[in-house]
């Protein structure tokens, strides 16, 4: 079994990889001094976030923004152009708007899920019900004809909105430690309940509006201030809605106190039949090995809840950015530099998946891809993915890169090859040399990831002019190299929980025909 070794990029420098002095490189100074005295990324930001905002796959906001990136691309000179890959089923949300109408009436906050039908004209208004206790699934279905004509809460009710790291700041010890228990129970007696009912939390909501429910009301609670995760509904015919914790908790605690809340919820999305869903595709062409390629990858779509600004317009920007660069002061180069932004990568890679099945003779020939999705932060991670020699063009590539990019970075080489999360494993799937630039999380996972505040606001840009001076010098590095980078893999370990040697992954075909009833 290789070992896996976790170095600074300083430190290699003094470990015996071959990394060769560089002298000052005009192109290098350029990109860098191009970047933050040249810097679009606000403009490209506003223009993408404020502008087309969110980019659910089968949008017309989607094809808005692969639209805008062409005509962007064009401006600087750079030949780009949308593919079109697959189907999807075309939805455009409206005006959501959910009040509460009685014992008072009071505007609360949420919003309809993805690719959820609209209501009727005037709404739907109902009096709210919550899953009941039961013994077990008989018990459960017992109870289920009481959710006819009724908008059922199907979320469990949170005993507190503030996330840990306030309780750990504010709290006693001992309140801290009580809340964690009774939070856990609470959470363990949700769950067996749920189970006794038959059913998981997916699965009920079918249940439910065959059951004849007026609709669906959840709280996916990201355990922050003010933040939920949104996603797609999974009802057909009746409306599905998140409401935000301080709203949901206060519906959920009249219920419980028989208070008889009822809610109006008005959806006015629109059902678009099936769209295209495309990739868009720019392109710098080699001037000596055009049939080799260095390939940026970011993809383009976002859910909706916000705006996609961090999950992934952020690294949408740093491809834009570094391929505006590239085009300005790296105009011929060696090797082809493609840019993919890629299209559904939120529902399973399906955008990067088709260019990588669909363009066998690109892939042979990649000599890199960097990829970058996770946020906004600068970079602060960089792996191997399981090449074995990626250490030594790795660091060769990195060694222009100004040093107070690559003092924040660890390295983890040889690695192991991503199986998926990103599109850069649609490329290792393929063996093509392809590697993430991840990025410092900047409370992600709990507030901007697939949430309601991924927002411009968010956008850390001194991190993001960093990630695409990196990019840019990588890019240019990769495609100066007069070497072909090694695909040789390393031999993976043992699984520990099967006995046997892990294998690279495999290939997997995107899915074409997105929400399609067939």
């Amino acid at each position: 079994m290789k070992k896996i070794y976790v170095l600074s990029i300083i430190g290699l420098l003094f470990l015996g990889a071959p990394v060769y002095a560089q002298a000052a490189d005009p192109v290098v100074e350029n990109i860098i001094k191009e970047a933050n005295e040249n810097s679009q990324l606000e403009r490209l930001a506003h223009e993408l976030m404020d502008v087309i905002g969110p980019r659910l796959v089968g949008t017309p906001q989607m094809k808005k923004a692969h639209d805008w990136a062409v005509t962007t691309y064009g401006k600087w000179g750079v030949d780009a152009r949308n593919e079109a890959w697959g189907e999807w089923r075309g939805w455009e949300r409206g005006i959501t708007h959910i009040d509460m109408i009685y014992p008072r009436v009071q505007t609360l906050k949420g919003t309809q899920l993805a690719w959820n039908p609209g209501t009727p004209k005037g709404g739907v208004a109902a009096e709210l019900i919550v899953l009941p206790q039961v013994k077990d699934s008989m018990d459960f279905q017992k109870w289920l004809p009481n959710v006819k004509g009724k908008l059922v809460m199907i979320s469990m009710n949170q005993m507190t909105g503030r996330p840990d790291y306030n309780w750990e700041e504010f709290a006693t010890e001992a309140s801290f430690k009580k809340m964690k228990e009774e939070r856990e129970a609470q959470s363990n007696a949700w769950n067996d309940n749920m189970k006794r009912t038959g059913y998981n939390s997916r699965t009920i909501i079918e249940v439910l509006e065959n059951a004849g429910a007026s609709g669906i009301v959840s709280c996916n609670w990201s355990k922050g201030f003010g933040v939920n995760k949104i996603f797609s509904a999974r009802t057909k015919k009746i409306p599905a809605v998140d409401l935000e914790l301080e709203d949901y908790t206060m519906l959920y605690r009249m219920v419980e106190y028989g208070d008889k809340p009822k809610i109006k919820i008005v959806a006015e999305s629109k059902e678009l039949g099936v769209v295209p869903t495309y990739n868009t595709i720019a392109e710098i062409k080699g001037s000596e090995k055009p049939n080799e390629y260095v390939i940026l990858s970011a993809h383009f779509d976002s859910w909706d809840g916000g705006t996609g600004a961090t999950d992934n317009g952020t690294g949408t920007l740093v491809m834009m950015e570094a391929m505006r660069i590239l085009k300005k002061m790296y105009p011929n180069p060696k090797r082809t530099i493609l840019v993919g932004h890629w299209g559904s990568e939120e529902q399973g890679l399906n955008g990067s998946r088709a260019f990588v099945e669909d363009n066998p003779e690109i892939v042979k020939n990649v000599q890199a891809v960097f990829n970058q999705d996770n946020g906004t932060g600068r970079v602060v991670n960089l792996s191997g993915a399981g090449f074995l020699h990626s250490y030594e063009y790795l660091n060769n590539w990195l060694s222009a890169v100004p040093e107070e990019i690559t003092n924040e970075i660890e390295t983890n080489f040889p690695g192991r090859p991503s199986g998926g999360g990103s599109d850069n494993a649609s490329f290792l799937a393929a063996g093509a040399p392809a590697f993430n630039l991840s990025s410092l999380n900047w409370s992600y996972w709990n507030y901007t990831w697939h949430t309601n505040r991924d927002t411009y606001d968010k956008i850390i840009f001194d991190d993001v002019r960093n990630n695409a001076i990196l990019t840019a010098i990588l890019v240019y590095m990769a495609s100066e190299d007069p070497y072909t980078a090694s695909r040789e893999q390393i031999v993976l370990p043992i699984n520990p929980r099967t006995g046997e040697r892990r294998t690279w992954p495999e290939p997997r075909s995107p899915e074409r025909k997105g929400g399609i009833d067939e």
